[in-house]
């Protein structure tokens, strides 16, 4: 079967073979209506599809980027990669997803192998362990953005939530309610990832601006699978918690089926606040207080970031730290 060339369509639509190449790559906005209307008759009467790749080497660009994620697994990198795919669908952009359960070894393998590829551009939820790579990236000018976590050596543009409002709101909220003996409960910190940190650095300067004994508000950060045992441990000791908070999807799983295993009853005996909003939060009974990040408007940010830097390369060398206001979901857990 024959293939179908821009020159057939061309001859069909009865104008020249450069008019229809300035239409497939969506040079078409000061073109006349009856033109643009011959040409999108032929493409369809001739079931014409462009060679992508003889576009992407003719404009240097592919029209793909690709989305390093850390975990795929947390709702709130499903949702953000959501946004960014929407974004990036809306400009004719393919996206790549690749997850990497936050191994370093993983990472460098997808960025080297796609950007060999030449994929116009990474958004990376990094580790902190390929930043000399990341920083090479950067600045040789190839467009990159980071979401959720900072790497201070490597210049670009990177999109999170404000963690320290995200823990004020939560203790507030606590306090509010009479709560004065807060534990935060976080992943383990093995490795410097911003969220961690920033809301150990923001919950340890809340209890002193509040006035609350440091003895009885402290942050624990253990694996995800030993969060059950410490709980317990905590539950049963001398300073029995009034309060947890959740620092991620993850621990505030692994926490409401050890309250359920234990016969704590939520918010009677033990109120809850989940950092991050999760699907099944308002469904439980009771439902569960959340602050949230709007993730829909980071991915949204990141992916334009990326687009506006791929379009004008200038743009590059302008680089800021953006980060968005969390929200608070008051439910029935505190």
């Amino acid at each position: 079967m024959k293939r179908i060339t821009m020159e057939d369509v061309a001859q069909k639509a009865g104008v020249s073979k450069s008019t229809i190449s300035q239409y497939v790559n969506g040079r078409f906005h000061y073109m006349a209506t009856d033109t643009k209307e011959k040409i999108e008759e032929a493409i369809k009467q001739l079931n014409y599809r462009p060679n992508a790749l003889a576009q992407g080497l003719r404009q240097r660009k592919s029209k793909t980027i690709a989305v390093i994620v850390a975990n795929i697994l947390h709702a709130f990198s499903t949702e953000v990669i959501r946004a960014i795919e929407d974004t990036c669908h809306e400009q004719g952009v393919h996206v790549i997803v690749c997850n990497t359960d936050n191994d370093v070894v993983k990472e460098k393998n997808y960025l080297e192998m796609l950007y060999a590829k030449q994929v116009d551009g990474f958004i990376v939820f990094p580790t902190n362990k390929n930043v000399q790579l990341l920083a090479a990236y950067a600045e040789e000018g190839f467009p990159l953005v980071f979401v959720d976590r900072i790497l201070e050596q490597v210049s670009v543009n990177t999109v999170l939530v404000d963690n320290n409002e995200m823990i004020r709101i939560a203790v507030r909220a606590l306090v509010a309610k009479g709560k004065s003996k807060i534990v935060l409960m976080l992943p383990e910190m093995n490795d410097p990832i911003t969220p961690r940190i920033e809301r150990r650095e923001a919950f340890e300067s809340m209890i002193m601006e509040l006035g609350l004994s440091e003895q009885e508000n402290q942050m624990i950060a253990v694996p995800i699978d030993k969060i059950p045992s410490e709980l317990k441990a905590i539950l049963n000791g001398k300073n029995r918690p009034d309060s947890i908070i959740a620092g991620n999807d993850f621990v505030l799983k692994k926490t409401l089926h050890c309250l359920q295993e234990l016969a704590v009853q939520v918010p009677e005996e033990l109120a809850l606040v989940g950092l991050d909003d999760v699907p099944f939060a308002s469904f439980m009974k009771p439902a569960i207080t959340t602050v949230a990040q709007p993730t829909y408007a980071i991915g949204k940010k990141a992916a334009t970031l990326l687009l506006e830097g791929i379009a004008d390369d200038s743009r590059l060398e302008e680089y800021s730290i953006y980060r968005f206001k969390p929200i608070f979901k008051g439910r029935n857990s505190i």
